[in-house]
């Protein structure tokens, strides 16, 4: 981590890695991806209680995410108050009415027709846990003093995918959740001014019968997004 005064490199040992055969590197890319592959977002989610201790394993997962100077520049707020989380879904819907009336533009709001989406939000309320991520723009030392961060966005986004990928390992469904502005989790959540909220992770176990948008499901070909030069 980042101090203010010791600032020295040392060196130490890489931790103990598995010297494995290209056989069993490709097996397990597969399996990762076959893994990976039946991950799908869902807004329909069971009631169901969640133990805290899942949520707390997968939040950790994250926090080993690489970040610009180990500046490690996020927070989670992990948030499972049937209170805190009717009044996150009161502020998200206003937001959302808002930009279903027009603040969105007519580009946004018909790229997100097959989707299905729209402005009522009941999966924030029905879910067991809202995991909110927040960006640190700026650290502050125990006396107050700022130091800047470096590539927040990359970062934060790296530790985001490392919790959704922990979370679909576990067994869990999630949805990206990202109203327009997001100011207002500032003041619910009690986070200073030096953060800035990326998005609401919707977490917990699919109902039964849960659906998904059929236009969810195509994804670019590995052709598209994988150039080897």
């Amino acid at each position: 981590m980042f101090s203010k005064d010791k600032l020295q490199f040392q060196a130490i040992e890489l931790p103990a890695q598995e010297a494995l055969s290209p056989e069993d590197m490709k097996s397990r890319a597969l399996a990762f991806f076959g893994k990976m592959k039946t991950r799908h977002s869902t807004r329909d989610f069971a009631k169901t209680d969640v133990p805290q201790e899942v949520i707390e394993h997968c939040i950790a997962t994250a926090g080993r995410a690489p970040s610009g100077a180990n500046h490690q520049p996020w927070h989670f707020v992990a948030v499972k108050s049937p209170n805190l989380k009717a009044q996150i879904r009161e502020a998200a819907e206003k937001e959302e009415e808002a930009f279903y009336a027009g603040g969105g533009g007519d580009e946004w709001i018909k790229a997100l027709e097959p989707l299905g989406t729209g402005v009522e939000k009941q999966h924030l309320t029905d879910a067991p846990w809202l995991i909110v991520v927040f960006a640190q723009r700026y650290g502050e030392f125990e006396d107050g003093t700022r130091y800047k961060n470096y590539y927040v966005p990359e970062s934060v986004g790296i530790a985001t995918g490392f919790l959704i990928a922990a979370l679909h390992h576990a067994g869990l469904s999630c949805l990206t959740h990202t109203p327009n502005p997001m100011k207002f989790l500032n003041g619910l959540l009690g986070r200073p001014a030096s953060e800035k909220p990326v998005m609401i992770l919707v977490v917990g176990q699919a109902a039964e019968g849960a659906t998904i948008p059929a236009a969810s499901t195509i994804k670019k070909p590995l052709d598209v997004v994988m150039t080897v030069k």
